[in-house]
C-alpha cells in the first residue's frame, strides 16, 4: 500500500473514532438523564402507592373492604 493511500486511510480512521468517541459521550449523557427520570419515577410511583393505600383506608374506614 502507498504511502499516501496508507496516510489517507489513517486520517479516515482516526475522524471516524472521534465521531464514535463524540456519539458515545451523547449516548452516556442521554442514559444519565434517563436515569435520573427513572429515579424520580419510582419516588412518584412510592408516593401514588402510599396515596392510594391511604384513600382506600379512609373510604373502608368502619367497613370490611
Amino acid at each position: 500500500m502507498a504511502d499516501d493511500a496508507l496516510e489517507d486511510l489513517v486520517r479516515r480512521l482516526t475522524a471516524l473514532v472521534v465521531k464514535l468517541a463524540e456519539r458515545d459521550d451523547h449516548i452516556l449523557a442521554l442514559l444519565e438523564e434517563q436515569r435520573e427520570f427513572n429515579r424520580q419515577q419510582v419516588q412518584i410511583n412510592a408516593r401514588l402507592e402510599t396515596l392510594v393505600t391511604e384513600m382506600f383506608r379512609q373510604r373502608t374506614n368502619g367497613r370490611e373492604a
